[in-house]
């Protein structure tokens, strides 16, 4: 858990480093990732396992058209690939919808038939209009019939926000000096009763451990640690 979680903080360096404009000096081959030598930026950020865990199913967010909606109304007996980004993100979450739209692309499952996708903001600014946007781009990249049925991207309030991210395990924190959030890069599978069941990390998700991930949870099966190495 402690090296995956470190690799995930690592990309989001190298990312706010080519935003920002700034160098950042290369590691010493026997650094050893621990809390005491991360950049102060991340101190707060990666995503912890917490598989088992589950989903507060009554939290309420906002669907693309501005309607509130039951966070476990938004399951629909299938298992479910939940993806927390934000949608004014100026790179990471932008690579991490790419990566799983190409990835969902490759699988013979279909979003909406065999299994369902929720896009979460964890940014309180952004809107059902920005989730709209969002959801027409990537069904269109997608280009499945039905799709539409089984991608929800929602929006919330701060409380539901925190609430989810929370229960999962996914730490991120505003940074005031870049106007951006920093965060880690990775997806989670949960069970049709929204119970965590397994975590992948980074940017590159194969779609042959993505479908067997998608097939235990769908049997409520909840992966163990060694599953994310």
């Amino acid at each position: 858990m402690r090296r995956a979680t470190f690799i995930s903080t690592v990309l989001v360096l190298c990312v706010c480093g080519r935003l920002c404009g700034q160098d950042f000096p290369s590691p010493p081959r026997t650094m050893v990732p621990t809390a005491t030598n991360k950049p102060s930026i991340l101190q707060d950020v990666g995503i912890d396992q917490k598989l088992g865990a589950m989903v507060p199913l009554d939290l309420t967010f906002n669907d693309e058209q501005g309607r509130a909606v039951r966070l476990g109304d938004e399951l629909d007996h299938r298992p479910v690939v939940l993806v927390l980004v934000y949608y004014q993100c100026p790179m990471l979450c932008t690579m991490v919808l790419n990566d799983l739209v190409a990835t969902m692309r490759s699988m013979p499952e279909t979003a909406g038939q065999d299994y369902d996708v929720l896009t979460v903001s964890f940014d309180p600014r952004d809107t059902p209009v920005l989730a709209s946007l969002k959801k027409e781009t990537y069904l269109a990249q997608y280009n499945r019939p039905g799709a539409e049925r089984g991608w929800h991207f929602l929006t919330g309030e701060k409380t539901s926000i925190k609430a989810l991210t929370d229960a999962v395990g996914f730490r991120y924190v505003w940074e005031p000096k870049f106007q951006m959030y920093a965060h880690a890069s990775g997806i989670m599978v949960l069970t049709p009763g929204g119970k965590v069941s397994r975590y992948f990390y980074g940017v590159d998700y194969a779609p042959k451990d993505l479908r067997i991930a998608l097939d235990e949870a769908s049997g409520g099966h909840v992966g163990g640690l060694a599953d994310s190495v």
